[in-house]
């Protein structure tokens, strides 16, 4: 992350809010009152663009930076917030953030606060500031990239949370549920450095958000700060085995050394012998060609966060809470 740019006036600027209707649990008339009483009254030009629908928030995004806008606002979760960052990194558009889902990892790792009040006051008290995103492909992400076991428990976590509604504990219970039904490891092979090493494993995990493996217990954190991937490959490849540092991640008590094996750099390919394999990118899922190219785009997305530099974020990973 670099120095902030020149100071930023959000009074003269044309903000479009992309809302999805779908994140996280809230009264959405209270919500969709809350943002446009805590925004309209300070911009040139206030729009809200909603949507049910997943996936056509990128095309919404999209028409948003070629609207002009000079801030675009992604309201909901990490999944808002990778699409509506698709569309946004290397155009002239500032990326703002309004968290909205269970995890909210993003705004964790930015520090805009956790709630919408909280990031609502960050908006209007900001700087625009460049960071790191994730890219595999042309497909951009902010916090993850997985393989193997992740995207089948996505897959579970969606019809658990049909049943039971979105909530940590559905997200940890959909874990178990679906590593007990895990069969076969993947033949992995990573290229890094011009160096080629093979695994035989059940889940690999890339990680840019510290502020996840700093919650999940695990080493890494501070070579994403420093704008790196922290590639995290589980060497439990079984289902007893594998759930068992699954259960230890979800609780924030896993450590690499016994669980997983740790690559750091900024730029990988991988290769794990099928044509087309299931991806799991910031809670979404996509079916991508094989082998995989992934770097860190470094500096691609400008965001706004606190003007005072304050991190508005509650009860960071190890923090005493009362």
């Amino acid at each position: 992350m670099l120095d902030q740019e020149p100071p930023f006036d959000l009074s003269r600027s044309r903000l479009c809010v992309i809302r999805n209707k779908g994140s996280g649990k809230s009264d959405d008339q209270a919500e969709i009152k809350a943002i446009t009483d805590g925004l309209q009254p300070h911009v040139a030009h206030f729009e809200m663009r909603q949507t049910d629908d997943g996936a056509s928030l990128i095309d919404i995004a999209a028409e948003a930076v070629r609207d002009g806008f000079d801030v675009i606002v992604a309201a909901g979760g990490d999944g808002t917030q990778s699409a509506v960052a698709g569309a946004v990194a290397g155009s002239d558009a500032i990326m703002g953030v309004l968290p909205g889902g269970t995890f909210n990892y993003f705004a964790r790792d930015l520090g805009v606060g956790e709630t919408i009040e909280d990031a609502l006051a960050t908006l209007r008290n900001a700087r625009p500031v460049p960071v790191d995103i994730g890219q595999i492909e042309n497909l951009v992400f902010l916090n993850n990239v997985s393989l193997g076991a992740y995207p089948h428990i996505l897959k579970t976590r969606e019809k658990i949370y049909k049943r039971w509604g979105r909530s940590r504990i559905a997200a940890y219970w959909s874990v178990m549920v679906a590593v007990r039904r895990l069969r076969d490891p993947m033949n992995l092979t990573a290229r890094v450095d011009g160096e080629t090493r093979h695994f035989n494993t059940a889940l690999a995990f890339i990680a840019r958000s510290a502020y996840q493996l700093d919650s999940f217990g695990l080493d890494g954190a501070d070579a994403i700060r420093d704008g790196n991937f922290a590639v995290l490959i589980a060497r439990a490849r079984k289902p007893i085995p594998l759930m068992r540092s699954a259960l230890r991640l979800a609780v924030g008590l896993s450590a690499k050394d016994s669980d997983f094996d740790l690559l750091i750099t900024d730029e990988l390919t991988i290769e794990t012998g099928r044509a087309q394999q299931l991806i799991a990118h910031d809670g979404e899922k996509t079916m991508m060609a094989s082998p995989f190219n992934l770097k860190v785009w470094h500096d691609g997305l400008r965001v706004l966060l606190p003007a005072d530099g304050e991190d508005k974020t509650e009860n960071r990973p190890g923090d005493k809470v009362s």
